[in-house]
């Protein structure tokens, strides 16, 4: 990969996407990358007018870490703050030389993660994996499956222990 990689991690603030972002920070981030966290937040979610412009315009444009550290700012995209996804971002941009930048989408993650993929676009894509059983995984569909197939990058799953 050039040196301009785009390394996106799908994040949802769970167990499992924090382990996604802690393996990629771990094992493919290098100095001069860019980190970008992609969440997706529910269809409905938002109402305020800012919000659905940018969720038909195909999501918000870039947050610096700077700005998603505050809280304040957030609650504008309607995203509380995870500390523990704060301090291993800040960590990665001080001590990897990372530049690390959040995009919010609203609607399907499936979807949404592969329309990251394209539009910002993405090196490769790290996602986590919440380990449902062929039950629910056949009755919810699963995230990471959908991306690995239907993905135009490299998309690596990261499977929570």
């Amino acid at each position: 990969m050039a040196a301009d990689r785009r390394v996106g991690v799908a994040v949802d603030f769970s167990p499992s996407s924090k382990n996604a972002l802690k393996w990629a920070v771990d094992n493919i981030m290098r100095k001069g990358d860019y980190l970008i966290l992609v969440a997706v937040q529910p269809e409905g979610h938002y109402e305020e007018g800012e919000m659905q412009l940018w969720a038909i315009s195909g999501g918000s444009p870039l947050i610096p870490l700077s700005e998603f550290s505050d809280p304040a700012t957030m609650k504008k995209y309607g995203v509380k703050p995870d500390p523990e996804i704060l301090d291993i971002a800040n960590t990665a941009a001080k001590q990897q030389e990372v530049m690390v930048v959040m995009k919010i989408y609203c609607g399907d993650p499936r979807e949404k993660l592969c329309e990251a993929i394209d539009s910002i676009p993405l090196s490769c894509m790290v996602v986590g994996n919440r380990g449902l059983g062929t039950l629910k995984r056949a009755i919810m569909g699963s995230v990471s499956n959908y991306v690995v197939n239907n993905g135009s990058c490299p998309v690596t799953v990261v499977k929570h222990h």
